[in-house]
C-alpha cells in the first residue's frame, strides 16, 4: 500500500481578480521507504505540492491519502494530530526558533505528544546525536553554522519517529560540501530506519541521490 497518494490534485490561488492555478491534476504515490525528489523550476509547483501532502494546504479538487487515510474528509484539528503523527518537516530556511537552544528547538516537536518532560528531554538529545550535534545541544541557531542548522532542523523531523519526512529544497541555502553532508544523513536515515522522504528540490545533488525523480512542469507531472 502507497503511503502516499495523491489522485488528481488541483490548486488554484487567488491573487486579486487572477486565479493562479499552482497544480493541474497531479497524480502521485510514494511508497514506504522511498527517497523521491519532486524536481523542476522554480514556479513549477513542488513547494504547493508538499504542502498539500503535509496537510498544510487543501487542494481545491482531488484527493490527498496519507497512510491510508483521506485526509480530505478530516477536521483541522484531526489534520494536525495526522501531521503530528506522520509527518516531519524540513524547511530551506530552516525554521529554528531563535530563543530556543538547538535541544529545545527539537523537543518543541515533541509537546504535542503530553509525554513526561524528562521523556521529552531523551528523545530530543538522542535525535541530536544520531544527527552528530550531541556537543552544541545548548547552543542556540545563532551561534551555529549553517549545516548545523539544518542537522537541528533534521533533529526535529524526525524526533517524532515519522513514517514520511517532506524536505522542501533543503540544499538551497547551503554550499556544495555542507549540502552533500546533509544528504547523506538524510539517506543513512532513510536506510537504518526506514524513513520515507520526499524532497522537492531543483539541486542537481539531490537529484542524483534520489532513488526516484518525478518532475513538475507549470503544475503537471511531465516525467516519472
Amino acid at each position: 500500500m502507497s503511503l502516499v497518494e495523491v489522485r488528481a490534485a488541483v490548486k488554484h490561488y487567488r491573487l486579486g481578480t487572477t486565479t493562479v492555478s499552482a497544480l493541474k491534476g497531479v497524480d502521485l504515490r510514494v511508497g514506504p521507504g522511498e527517497f523521491l525528489a519532486v524536481a523542476g523550476p522554480s514556479g513549477s509547483g513542488k513547494t504547493t505540492l508538499l504542502n498539500l501532502i503535509g496537510c498544510l494546504e487543501r487542494p481545491t479538487s482531488g484527493t490527498i491519502w496519507i497512510d491510508g487515510c483521506d485526509t480530505g474528509g478530516l477536521s483541522g484539528d484531526r489534520l494536525a494530530e495526522l501531521r503530528a503523527r506522520s509527518i516531519g518537516f524540513i524547511f530551506q530556511r530552516f525554521n529554528l526558533l531563535p530563543v530556543l537552544t538547538a535541544l529545545e528547538n527539537v523537543e518543541f516537536a515533541l509537546f504535542t505528544k503530553r509525554l513526561p518532560a524528562r521523556k521529552r528531554r531523551a528523545l530530543a538529545q538522542d535525535a541530536l546525536e544520531r544527527v552528530g550535534l550531541g556537543p552544541v545541544v545548548n547552543h542556540k541557531p545563532l551561534e551555529l553554522s549553517g549545516g548545523q542548522q539544518q542537522r537541528v532542523a533534521i533533529a526535529r523531523a524526525i524526533v517524532t519517529a515519522p513514517k514520511l519526512v517532506l524536505a522542501d529544497e533543503p540544499t538551497a541555502n547551503l554550499d556544495h560540501a555542507t549540502g552533500s553532508q546533509i544528504l547523506e544523513l538524510m539517506r543513512r536515515l532513510n536506510h537504518t530506519q526506514g524513513t520515507t522522504f520526499l524532497f522537492s528540490t531543483h539541486d542537481q545533488q539531490v537529484m542524483e541521490m534520489a532513488n526516484r525523480i518525478v518532475k513538475l512542469w507549470d503544475g503537471t507531472v511531465v516525467q516519472q
